[in-house]
């Protein structure tokens, strides 16, 4: 019984980040008169998180702590040019079986059409993150819940409100295998992100919500060290006093787990 009041209230949380565009492209059509922009893009990840037993070093005091490194590349203006990269590396620990606690950095280059002027942003984040799988009927389903704060510069846009953008996101997904062909899986994933104070004058960001990432796709189990996972991504973005975005993203990703 225990078990199954978990599942529940499991599944209850995840639904409310999960349905969360609903209202998110709701507000959105009741309260913008202009209409979204609207941009196809192609955003491409790898995400490389192990022990460091993996890179040759095997202290006992290391055992339950953990490395990440990502790099990603997006191309804006309908897939044509390359409008920003992502390098995310990390320092974690292993609290249990299912929760980890990590701390790391990012350099984020981005130019047009995410910027109207190219700029490098540089983050702190913070990050805990939880999974863990189920069994519901002939299904196995992994669910995952991922909160992340992030202190954010950018150089160039200095200004007395304020140097240091504060940024909160929290990332609910589910990764379904399918029974018949357990390395195949459908994978449904939502982030909601909202900024917590304003930040680098009129140009940077204003408090309240930011943006809206819902993805939808499929996942193959290359072998125990790797997964893939392609498919669609909406991106809706709150821009103050411009007309606001909205992204369709050809998803591609590569985990790597050692």
């Amino acid at each position: 019984m225990l078990i199954k009041q978990k599942i529940i209230a499991l599944l209850a949380a995840t639904g409310l980040v999960l349905l969360a565009p609903i209202s998110v492209h709701a507000e959105s059509a009741l309260n913008d008169n202009t209409g979204d922009s609207i941009d196809f893009q192609s955003w491409n990840n790898v995400t490389a998180i192990g022990k460091f037993d993996s890179l040759g070093i095997t202290n006992p005091k290391l055992a339950n702590f953990r490395w990440w490194m990502e790099g990603q590349g997006r191309f804006g203006n309908d897939g044509t040019r390359f409008s920003q990269a992502i390098v995310r590396p990390g320092l974690g620990y292993q609290v249990n079986r299912t929760t980890q606690v990590w701390l790391g950095y990012a350099w984020a280059p981005t130019t047009a059409p995410f910027a109207s002027t190219s700029f490098d942003e540089q983050r702190i984040w913070q990050q805990l993150s939880w999974a863990d799988r189920f069994k519901i009927g002939p299904f196995n389903p992994t669910f995952a819940l991922r909160t992340r704060f992030e202190e954010r510069w950018v150089e160039q846009w200095k200004d007395p409100s304020g140097d240091t953008g504060y940024r909160f996101r929290q990332l609910a997904r589910v990764l379904i295998p399918v029974p018949q062909a357990p390395n195949f899986g459908l994978v449904l994933a939502n982030e909601i992100f909202v900024h917590m104070n304003n930040a680098w004058g009129a140009s940077g960001p204003h408090s309240g919500f930011d943006q809206n990432r819902a993805f939808a796709g499929g996942a193959y189990t290359i072998n125990k060290f790797a997964r893939t996972e392609i498919g669609y991504m909406n991106q809706t973005l709150n821009r103050f006093g411009n007309t606001n975005l909205m992204d369709h993203i050809l998803s591609t990703n590569l985990f790597l787990n050692f």
